[in-house]
């Protein structure tokens, strides 16, 4: 069984607009959701065996903040490119690739595509995966190479503005 978290990074700043696209930081509602999102994934004792981010900047530093909070070495983060220009292909790519001998994994992503990819692997329909939202999809896969054959199932979808219940 295979147990995939994707991950939108946290709010992004568009204050300087001289920088790239790949290079906007958190704004200060990132750098405080982050955090908090780490710490609602730690209550509920998330702990990947893998961590794997887009190079961009909001991407990778949403990755540092929850991995700081759940114990996961952020030095361990992998980067991967595609999951930045990929488009859905990509994502789906840098899933296929990772180890498995690794049973969870999070994915640290972009919209549109990590939504359209949440709904197209576990058979939903979310509008929107909000800024620092977190889907955590189950599967029966037994590797990752699976990942988009074998369907999942939506076992978890949180983000920063949700009420709990």
């Amino acid at each position: 069984m295979k147990t995939l978290l994707l991950v939108r990074h946290a709010k992004s700043s568009w204050k300087d607009q001289a920088l790239a696209d790949c290079d906007r930081p958190l704004n200060n509602r990132g750098m405080r959701d982050a955090p908090r999102m780490g710490k609602r994934l730690a209550n509920r004792q998330v702990q990947p065996d893998l961590v794997v981010s887009s190079p961009a900047v909001r991407a990778m530093s949403t990755a540092k903040a929850i991995a700081t909070e759940i114990g996961y070495p952020a030095t361990k983060i992998a980067v991967e490119e595609c999951i930045y220009h990929g488009g859905i292909a990509g994502l789906l790519r840098a899933i296929h690739e990772l180890d498995d001998a690794a049973n969870c994994a999070m994915l640290f992503g972009h919209n549109p595509e990590l939504t359209s990819l949440v709904n197209q692997l576990a058979h939903c329909s979310i509008d929107n995966v909000p800024t620092c939202g977190v889907a955590e999809i189950k599967f029966t896969a037994t590797s990752w190479r699976e990942i988009g054959e074998v369907g999942g199932q939506l076992v978890d979808f949180d983000y920063p503005k949700k009420i709990d219940d």
